[in-house]
């Protein structure tokens, strides 16, 4: 079998067949790149990319999100009487980044809070035991120890109990599954031209693992194709005439 170069658009099944092919190795031989080895590899490195892409994006006008969702990463939590901490832990996909949040009142408008540090309520003077501390409607959220703390707690006559918190986030990639790697249809969530990087990333783990010549090469070949691919999304906001704003179009 003779690769010439990768399709524009890879499917998972694509990217085992060149991970294969560039590890010399073959599905079901003795030695070889075992199905479950490829897939905790693939996602291993598929989350990588995409958080690598939150990173580097994250400051710009076009937030990034894995292209295989069909809808906007928004949580909402109950929240409870007087109850001021709510567990990041309980959002379904992990959140990389949290954008913004906001607390439903008893008229269900809801209301965006403004950050704040526990070192901001300290550098007021104010112990963080008695900041706010009677419930109402919270204004002011901290993010500390995976905890959304609010202020003030919520009270019952003042906020919508049901979904009254929203967090709004970004999130990690949409991880192949062993039914989608069998079925072999599904491609990953960021741009197309760099599909491939993700057989390199194979390569490399396997050549490296079994003690093979040169796998640095296939790790050299993913660094290159993800700079590449930063470079292209952090100037992808095309409405922006960064000669005239000053702002910068890279955003590393």
């Amino acid at each position: 079998m003779f690769l010439l170069e990768s399709p524009k658009k890879m499917t998972i099944a694509n990217i085992q067949t060149k991970a294969n092919f560039l590890a010399n190795t073959t599905r079901g031989a003795s030695g070889s790149l075992t199905d479950a080895n490829f897939l905790i590899i693939l996602n291993q490195y598929y989350e990588q990319i995409v958080a690598r892409i939150i990173s580097e994006t994250v400051g710009g006008k076009t937030q990034f999100g894995d292209f295989n969702y069909t809808a906007f990463p928004i949580f909402t939590f109950n929240l409870t009487n007087g109850t001021q901490s709510y567990d990041l832990n309980d959002i379904s996909t992990t959140p990389l980044t949290i954008m913004g949040i906001e607390v439903v009142d008893n008229g269900g408008i809801s209301h965006p809070l403004d950050r704040i540090t526990l070192k901001d309520i300290q550098r007021i003077g104010i112990a963080q035991s008695e900041y706010q501390k009677t419930n109402g409607l919270p204004r002011e959220f901290e993010i500390r120890d995976n905890q959304i703390v609010l202020y003030p707690a919520p009270a019952t006559v003042n906020v919508t109990l049901t979904n009254g918190l929203r967090v709004f986030y970004l999130r990690t990639a949409d991880v192949f599954t062993e039914a989608q790697r069998s079925t072999g249809t599904k491609q990953p969530g960021f741009p197309a031209p760099w599909h491939d990087m993700l057989a390199d990333a194979v390569a490399y783990e396997y050549t490296k693992a079994n003690s093979l010549s040169n796998p640095d090469r296939f790790l050299r070949d993913y660094n290159s194709k993800m700079e590449a691919m930063l470079d292209f999304i952090s100037r992808r906001d095309q409405d922006v005439d960064y000669a005239i704003t000053g702002q910068t179009a890279n955003f590393r």
